[in-house]
């Protein structure tokens, strides 16, 4: 299976036994929308709802931190997803969710996990199926395991400022990038972290909602400054839109990337670490 499906080779294969799709639809607080319900109002025939929002360690220091393979784990088997299934993920947020999910499902063993190409939105504009409700599953048997996909934390960021061993890239827009934008959220100072490049992640999209090609891919990426020889962390807000930097990375078969998981609500809201604005250097 490739990373990316589209909506009829997956409207082709609904109901294969192996295959499980997940909506992991998450939003931001500004949005004023709940995942949970918009899914029991409508959503793709048999996919059962990620509830990403959750899925994270509480205990970690990191805000909304990556979840362990034991919560992902139990997780997945709550949904009834064993081992060796196939996932197909998919979201309908504004802020393009699935990536988040793909990086965690890859992280902890999943070998067969792809991204829904333009997501509900795509799905729904070709009159495709949907059905309501929240369906119930039998419990599965998924045992996590180390798989692709490595984080990076404040530490790491902070030693990587001096040695720019690995080149950042923030996912999030011009505006709040350069600090022209004050954050949404309260406490969090503006601008982003000293010697990165931004690529703000709807660039990589194209008007349907699906990903832009890799020619285009490739050319967002170099004219964003980043060399794709080169070592890659991406960040933005909360480490959402960085996976999708992540995944179109993965597409252009670029896996040596990481995400700084803490993302700007660790290093914004940190008096100590040091702060940049104005455009990328």
């Amino acid at each position: 299976m490739e990373s990316l499906v589209s909506t009829q080779w997956l409207a082709e294969r609904l109901g294969d036994p192996d295959l499980v799709v997940l909506d992991a639809s998450s939003h931001l607080p500004d949005a004023k929308r709940d995942a949970r319900s918009e899914f029991a109002a409508g959503h793709i025939p048999g996919a059962r709802f990620l509830d990403l929002a959750t899925l994270i360690d509480p205990a970690s220091a990191v805000p909304a931190a990556v979840p362990t393979g034991a919560q992902f784990a139990e997780r997945m088997a709550a949904l009834g997803v064993n081992d060796g299934d196939r996932l197909v993920i998919y979201d309908d947020s504004a802020v393009k969710t699935a990536a988040r999910a793909w990086f965690i499902a890859r992280m902890h063993g999943v070998r067969e996990v792809a991204i829904l190409d333009g997501g509900l939105g795509k799905w729904r504009a070709e009159g495709r199926p949907l059905e309501s409700g929240e369906p119930a599953a039998e419990p599965g048997h998924f045992t996590a395991s180390a798989g692709p996909g490595t984080v990076r934390f404040k530490s790491d960021m902070l030693v990587n400022l001096a040695s720019r061993r690995e080149q950042v890239v923030d996912a999030r827009g011009r505006a709040r990038f350069s600090g022209e934008e004050a954050d949404f959220r309260p406490n969090i100072a503006s601008g982003h972290i000293p010697g990165s490049c931004n690529l703000p992640f709807g660039l990589l999209y194209a008007h349907d909602g699906t990903f832009c090609s890799p020619k285009d891919l490739r050319r967002a990426f170099e004219h964003a400054g980043i060399d794709l020889a080169k070592p890659v962390v991406t960040t933005c807000g909360g480490g959402v839109t960085a996976a999708v930097l992540l995944f179109a990375l993965h597409l252009l078969g670029k896996d040596d990337a990481a995400l700084y998981d803490g993302s700007w609500s660790e290093w914004g809201t940190d008096p100590a670490t040091p702060k940049a604005t104005g455009a990328a250097a």
